[in-house]
Parts: structure tokens; C-alpha cells; sequence
């Protein structure tokens, strides 16, 4: 029997929770993280033949913890290994509860992990994997085939981002402070991958973006206060509410300015407006928030045509001078060609070349103001090179359809 979306859920749900109360019981962060997910899959398996347990956590932990005792066991140096995390671990330490049991793991336990796996020794695609696989709860199938990756491969990625953090201590790190902005990127990072795939058949991998907004909902619920949690969410919800409107029935893809609005999620966008607003009032705004705002001008614009261009080029005058990355400046010479014609546009991408000139982003806007100014031809070429440089077929055939558009 299959496993529902709900059952789906309620696995993914508890996943971080069983998985920080077998770490903070018995220590071996790689070998609680295996155990969890051959949990996860004994629940996959078994649940559809006999129900939900009242209690799927205690029935997960329970599990967990007898699948990580035998991998334990099985191992030479068991002995030693029990008796450091005994000697280590304190008088009133957390001990996973039967099932039955009322008590829950800490309620910190998913930004704990999170914590953890955006570990500065990883680099970001093994911290992104680590994320999903051990807050996220999916298994290495899952994100192999969402990186288009053989499971193999992403198998080794896992393991060796899990070797480099065995025998770090299980709880938040002193200096978690400064590690939030790694947990914050990493999570933009999975949704954006999500909600634009690098590479592939499809312009999405909902999936990643769904996971995304989950986490940093539960980062959000941890840390209410945090303005540039709140930004984060806020921006992964505005933008997020056009996913429905962003392909067409063949899964083509939809430009903004093309989109039926009437499809956007609206909910979805209240909340997010909702929440970039209140975020807005605490401090000095920093870039999540910035770039919240900017989408929120987008989503509560009636129509394209009546989108407010100055006030996001104001906003991104604000966000290139805490963030002066490429991508941030390719995005404001837009919304410079949309106040002040393409040609001011086109003279703010010449100083991109360097950084964007490899990738296929660049030469896509080029086209785009180039049409607009009224040169197709140099138009077209920009577009086919654009085409050239992109992998995701989606994009692929946006591209050559606007280069085709323009041959004579």
C-alpha cells in the first residue's frame, strides 16, 4: 500500500524531533541520522497495513532508538563508545520516551539540527543535502533524483558531509548568532532550487520549495522576533504564490509580465505582506526583508503595467549596498530599464560581464532589453546564447520561441 500525503507529512514532521532526541540520548549524529530514516521507512511500510500509531513519535523513537543500539552493538568499540557518552552526558540528560509517553523532545531541536548541518566546515551543496535529509526527513532517493544526481552519488555527498561533523556536540552552538545567516541562505538556496530548477525537464521542483517554507516556517515559530527570519518567509511565500501561474499547460514557462493574476495565491500573498510588514518595523531592514518587500510590490500590483518601477528601484538601491552581488545589480539594471528606458538598462549590465558572462541569466535580460529597444537582431542572439548557456530545458525553449520571434 502506498504511503498518503498526510502520513508523508506526519514522517517529515516528527523526522528532526526523533532525530534530536536519539543524538541528544545516545550521541553518533551519522549513526542516529541512518537509524531515523530506517525508522521513517519501517513507519512507511507498516502504517498503511495497520494505521497510525496513537502516538508516531514514541512509535518512531522507540524504533529509532532499536535500530541505532544495534548499529551500536554491532560495532567494535560499542563499549567504549557507551561509556564516554555516560560519562559525558548529564545527570537529567533527555532519554526518548516510550511510546504513550507525553513528553516531547526539546522544542529547539529542528534549528539545533539545522544548526548542525549548515556546519562552516561543509561546503553549501553538502550542507543543502545534510538539510534535507536530516531536518527534512527526505530520504537520499528523494534528493538525488531532485538533483538529478544518481543516488549513489548523493549517498557519498551525505556521508561525507556526516563524517565531518561526527563528534560535534549536540546542542545550539554559542555562537549561533552568526551561523543563522548559513541556516537562512542554505534554506533560500533549497527553495530557489525549487522554485527555479538549475537543470532538468521541469521549471520546478516543488517539492524543494514546499520543504523550504516548512523549515523556515518552523525556524519563524523558534525565532519570532528575528526580523530577517521573518523576511525570509515572507519572501518565500510572495514569491511562491505565482507558482501556479509560472508555466502554461504544456509546462511552458510564463513570464512575470505575462502571468494570469488571477491564479496567484492570495492567501498566500496576504500572509506574506503580513509578515514583511511587521518585519519592516523591527530595525534596520536587512536583505531578506529587502527582497520581501520588493516581491510584495510585485504581488499587490493589479497588472504588470501598474507595478510601482520606482519604488522597486529604490529598494534595490537599498539592497545593492548591503548586498552588492551580481545577481542583486543584474536585477536593479531591470528595474533601471523600467524607469528609465532599456538603454539605461543595457549600460548597467556592461560592468556584469566578469561576474554573469558564463551564465545564461545575463544574456537573457540583454535580449529582453534589446527587444524592447528595438534591435531584434541583437536581440535574437542574445537569446540563443542564453539558450546555449542554460540547462534547463523550460527555459530552453522560452528562449529559442523569443529568438524565433524576432527572425525576419
Amino acid at each position: 500500500m502506498s504511503v498518503t500525503p498526510e502520513t508523508e507529512d506526519l514522517l517529515r514532521r516528527h523526522a528532526p524531533q526523533v532525530l534530536g532526541a536519539l543524538v541528544r540520548r545516545y550521541g553518533h549524529f551519522d549513526t542516529a541520522e541512518d537509524a531515523v530514516q530506517e525508522a521513517l521507512l519501517a513507519a512507511a511500510e507498516q502504517w498503511p497495513r495497520t494505521g497510525v500509531p496513537d502516538n508516531p513519535r514514541g512509535w518512531l523513537i522507540r524504533v529509532g532508538a532499536r535500530r541505532l543500539t544495534d548499529a551500536l552493538r554491532a560495532e567494535e568499540a560499542r563499549r567504549a563508545r557507551e561509556e564516554k557518552v555516560a560519562a559525558l552526558a548529564p545527570r537529567d540528560a533527555f532519554t526518548a520516551p516510550p511510546p504513550g509517553a507525553d513528553r516531547a523532545p526539546r522544542e529547539d531541536d529542528t534549528l539545533t539540527l539545522l544548526f548542525l548541518s549548515c556546519h562552516p566546515d561543509l561546503t553549501p551543496p553538502a550542507q543543502i543535502a545534510l538539510t534535507l535529509r536530516a531536518v527534512g526527513g527526505l530520504t537520499t532517493a528523494e534528493i538525488a533524483r531532485a538533483h538529478l544526481v544518481p543516488e549513489a552519488t548523493m549517498a557519498q555527498r551525505i556521508s561525507r558531509a556526516k563524517q565531518k561533523v561526527r563528534g560535534v556536540r549536540f546542542g545550539r552552538p554559542d555562537n549561533w548568532e552568526e551561523r543563522l545567516p548559513a541556516v537562512l541562505q542554505t534554506l533560500y538556496l533549497i527553495f530557489n532550487e525549487g522554485y527555479t530548477a538549475t537543470s532538468g525537464t521541469s521549471l520546478q521542483r516543488r517539492e524543494f520549495a514546499g520543504e523550504a517554507i516548512r523549515l523556515t516556517r518552523e525556524v519563524h515559530r523558534l525565532l519570532p522576533d528575528h526580523g530577517e527570519v521573518a523576511g525570509l518567509l515572507a519572501l518565500m511565500l510572495l514569491t511562491d504564490a505565482r507558482r501556479d501561474a509560472r508555466t502554461g499547460p504544456h509546462g511552458e514557462l510564463v513570464p512575470l509580465d505575462e502571468q494570469d493574476r488571477d491564479r496567484w495565491d492570495k492567501a498566500a500573498i496576504d500572509e506574506g505582506v503580513a509578515l514583511v510588514t511587521r518585519a519592516l518595523s523591527r530595525g534596520r531592514a536587512g536583505p531578506y526583508r529587502l527582497r520581501a518587500a520588493i516581491a510584495a510590490v510585485h504581488d499587490e500590483a493589479p497588472s504588470a503595467q501598474e507595478t510601482d518601477w520606482q519604488e522597486i528601484l529604490g529598494l534595490y538601491d537599498v539592497l545593492v549596498r548591503l548586498v552588492p552581488g551580481p545577481v542583486e545589480r543584474l536585477n536593479r539594471a531591470v528595474a533601471v530599464a523600467m524607469v528609465s528606458g532599456p538603454r539605461a538598462g543595457l549600460a548597467e549590465l556592461a560592468a556584469l560581464e566578469d561576474e554573469l558572462g558564463s551564465g545564461h541569466r545575463l544574456d537573457a535580460v540583454r535580449g529582453h532589453l534589446l527587444e524592447r529597444a528595438g534591435a531584434p537582431e541583437e536581440a535574437r542572439a542574445a537569446y540563443e546564447a542564453a539558450a546555449g548557456k542554460t540547462l534547463s530545458l523550460p527555459e530552453q525553449r522560452y528562449l529559442h520561441a523569443r529568438a524565433a520571434r524576432l527572425t525576419p
